[in-house]
């Protein structure tokens, strides 16, 4: 009986703590970029083979956490679909909280533009959007730590 206890506590603790990766297309992606919700919108895009991206995932994470209550924070990743399995463990593996999403539409160029027209397509970028003032702030280029707070202070 312990042991049938041991493994469901097991599958259980895997299961709440396991991140699922959520593959959407340009129009979720502009929804979520014109989102009318009242918090603040972090949307970084990103990929698990750029470095510098890696690098600020942790900076990301940390104001997800500590601004929760003003924040909402989108990871959007631009591996490719046939590369999901591997987003997915990489998630897991980098015990990400924040939601993440795997665009599926490889003709980049496409829909940068509805993102910010500044965007030249590099990464990481990343897009702090205010939805009730309409202010927003782009870079295209690795965040420092600390960086991402003071962007959001400024948009408050």
């Amino acid at each position: 009986m312990k042991y049938i206890l041991a493994v469901l506590l097991t599958i259980t603790s895997f299961i709440s703590f396991s991140q699922s990766v959520k593959v959407i297309q340009v129009d979720e992606l502009v929804a979520l970029v014109n989102s009318d919700k009242e918090k603040i919108q972090v949307i970084n895009f990103w990929a698990t083979w750029c470095g510098p991206c890696i690098k600020e995932l942790p900076f990301i994470e940390e104001v997800a956490e500590s601004m929760k209550s003003q924040v909402d924070v989108q990871l959007i990743t631009v591996d490719f679909v046939d590369d999901l399995t591997k987003v997915e463990k990489f998630v897991e593996r980098k015990q990400l909280k924040s939601n993440v999403y795997l665009i599926d539409n490889v003709d980049y160029n496409s829909w940068i533009d509805k993102v910010d027209e500044r965007w030249s397509g590099a990464i990481p970028a990343t897009v702090v959007i205010n939805p009730v003032s309409g202010d927003r702030r782009f870079v295209e280029r690795e965040l420092k730590e600390g960086e991402l707070e003071s962007i959001i202070e400024e948009l408050l």
